[in-house]
C-alpha cells in the first residue's frame, strides 16, 4: 500500500472523527483550484477504520476494487455475453494501473466502481423500464464525483439517456411517464442532498472559501480549462492513445499505439455495420449495451479534452470500466466465425495479457512506505525528550500529514507554528525529515523550517533506506 501526504491526511480525518467525534462537511482537497471535495468517501471507509485500524481504508479499496472486477463480469454478461463478461474483468484484473489503484486508500481509486454502477442502472431505465434503479444512479453519481471531480462527466451521459426515455415515454403517451419524473425528482434530491448541502453548510460556516475557489477556477480557467467544445477534438487522439497505453498495454508506447488504432477500426466498422442496419449474432451482441459504452466513453474523452493540465492515470477512472468492456466486445465479437479472424481475436487477447503481466506491479518488492514512516515516527517522540516541539519535512514529491498522523495517534503530536502567535507556538527545537537526496534544513524556505529562526543542526540521524532526520535548535543571538 502507497502511504504518502495524501493517505496521512485522511487518516488523520478518521483519527479525529473516532477519538474526537470531529465529523466533517468536506472532502480531500483537489490538486488544483484549492476546490474541496465532498465527504463522502470519508465516510464511506470510516466502518473499515473503525474495524481494521489504520490498513482498514486501504483493505476496504481493495475490496471496492474486487467489486468492480465482479461487476464488470456481470454487467459485460448482461449486455454482451458470458465470455464478455469474463474477458473484461480479467483484463482489469490484471491491468498494471488497476492494480495500483486498487491497494491503497486514496479518494478517486472508488471512482471506477461508482461508474459502473451508474452505467448500469442507466440502462435498466433506458431498456429495461426499471425506473426504481434512478434513485441509485443519484446516489452513485454522487459517490463518483466526490472520489475526484471529473465524475461529473458522467452527468451528460446520464442526462441523454434520460432524455431519450422520456421522449419515447411521451411520444408514447405511456402511464409510467408519471411514475419516471417522480423517481427522477428523488434521484435529483439524493444528489443534492449528498453532493451539494454539505458543501454549502461548510461554506456558510467558514465564509464561502469552496465557493470562492469554485468561481475563480471557472472565472479564470486560460490554464485549466476550455468551454470551447471545439477545442477538445485536437485532444482526443491523445487522450485515447494515453488510455490505451496505460490500461491494456503495459504502459509500452508502440504497443499501445497499434492498439489504438486496431481499437478505432474496430469501432469504425461496427459503427458503419450498425448505421446500416447490418445483423449480428444477437446471442453474442447487443448493440444497445456497446452505444451505451460508446456515448460514456465519447462524452469522457471530450470532456477530458477541454482539461488544460496534466492528465494523470487516476483522472481515467471513471471511464476505466468502459475502456475493459470495449476491448473485450471487440476481441471476442470478430472472433466467433472466420478462422483469420479467430486468430487475430484471440492473438489481441493474448499480447493485452502478456504485456499487462510485465508491467503488474506485484512482480516488485513492496516499498514498505508505512512501516518506514513508523520507524521514523518512533525516533523522533524518542528524542524529543518529552518536551514540546515544531516538526517539517524536506521532499519534492510528499508532505507531513504522514508524519503527523502516527505522532498524533501516538499522543504526541507536534505544535504548528503560527507566525502570529509565536510565543504560544514556537518551541526550543524543530524536528526536520529529509526525503530528497540533498537538503539543507538550516537554510531551507519552507514556511515551517524559515518561521522557526535562526537555527543549527544538533543531531543528524539516517534511515537505512537514505531518509536522514535532523534535530534544529535556536542559535542564540
Amino acid at each position: 500500500m502507497t502511504f504518502l501526504g495524501d493517505e496521512g491526511r485522511d487518516a488523520l480525518v478518521w483519527l479525529r472523527m473516532v477519538r474526537n467525534h470531529k465529523f466533517t462537511l468536506i472532502g480531500p482537497q483537489t490538486s488544483i483550484g484549492n476546490m474541496y471535495l465532498g465527504p463522502l468517501y470519508y465516510y464511506l471507509m470510516l466502518p473499515f477504520y473503525i474495524l481494521l485500524g489504520t490498513v482498514g481504508p486501504s483493505i476496504g479499496v481493495a475490496l471496492f476494487g474486487g467489486a468492480t472486477t465482479f461487476l464488470l463480469w456481470f454487467c459485460g454478461r448482461e449486455w454482451f455475453s458470458e465470455k464478455v463478461g469474463l474477458l473484461a474483468a480479467f483484463f482489469y484484473a490484471i491491468s498494471p494501473v488497476g492494480v495500483v489503484l486498487s491497494r491503497s486508500s486514496w479518494n478517486p481509486n472508488v471512482m471506477p466502481f461508482f461508474a459502473l454502477l451508474a452505467i448500469y442502472g442507466i440502462y435498466q431505465f433506458w431498456q429495461k423500464d426499471k425506473f426504481e434503479w434512478l434513485p441509485t444512479i443519484g446516489v452513485t453519481l454522487s459517490f463518483a464525483i466526490q472520489s475526484h471531480y471529473l465524475g461529473v462527466l458522467l452527468i451528460p451521459v446520464a442526462g441523454i439517456f434520460f432524455l431519450a426515455k422520456l421522449i419515447e415515454l411521451l411520444r408514447k403517451k405511456d402511464k409510467k411517464t408519471r411514475s419516471f419524473l417522480l423517481l427522477f425528482t428523488v434521484s435529483c434530491l439524493l444528489f443534492t442532498l449528498l453532493t451539494i448541502i454539505p458543501l454549502i453548510w461548510f461554506d456558510l460556516r467558514h465564509n464561502f472559501i469552496n465557493y470562492k475557489a469554485f468561481y475563480k477556477f471557472f472565472s479564470e480557467r486560460q490554464t485549466t480549462v476550455n468551454f470551447k467544445i471545439y477545442k477538445a477534438f485536437p485532444n482526443l487522439w491523445p487522450l485515447w492513445q494515453m488510455m490505451i497505453t496505460r490500461l491494456l498495454a503495459g504502459k509500452n508506447e508502440t504497443f499501445g499505439f497499434w492498439l489504438s488504432i486496431a481499437l478505432l477500426l474496430l469501432m469504425a466498422f461496427w459503427f458503419i455495420r450498425y448505421l446500416r442496419g447490418g445483423r449480428m449474432d444477437s446471442s453474442k451482441v447487443n448493440s444497445r449495451g456497446i452505444f451505451l459504452v460508446l456515448v460514456w466513453l465519447g462524452i469522457g474523452l471530450l470532456g477530458m479534452g477541454l482539461y488544460k493540465q496534466h492528465i494523470y492515470d487516476h483522472y481515467f477512472g471513471f471511464l476505466f470500466p468502459a475502456v475493459f468492456l470495449l476491448v473485450s466486445y471487440f476481441s471476442l465479437t470478430y472472433s466467433d466465425r472466420h478462422v483469420l479472424k479467430r486468430y487475430l481475436g484471440w492473438g489481441l487477447v493474448l499480447v493485452i495479457t502478456i504485456f499487462s503481466l510485465l508491467e503488474n506491479p506485484l512482480r516488485y518488492q513492496p516499498n514498505y512506505q508505512m512501516k518506514k514512516v513508523k520507524e521514523i515516527d518512533k525516533k523522533v517522540i524518542a528524542e524529543t525528550q518529552n518536551k514540546p516541539y515544531n516538526f517539517a519535512l524536506i521532499a519534492k514529491q510528499n508532505y507531513e500529514a504522514g508524519y503527523e498522523y502516527f505522532l498524533e495517534l501516538w499522543g504526541k503530536p507536534p505544535i504548528q507554528i503560527d507566525p502570529q502567535r509565536l510565543n504560544q507556538t514556537l518551541t526550543e527545537q524543530l524536528f526536520v525529515i529529509c526525503e530528497d537526496p540533498v537538503c539543507e534544513p538550516t537554510t531551507n524556505s519552507k514556511a515551517g523550517i524559515a518561521n522557526f529562526g535562526w537555527s543549527k543542526i544538533e543531531q543528524e540521524w539516517e534511515f537505512p533506506w537514505g531518509v536522514r532526520l535532523f534535530k534544529l535548535v535556536h542559535v542564540k543571538r
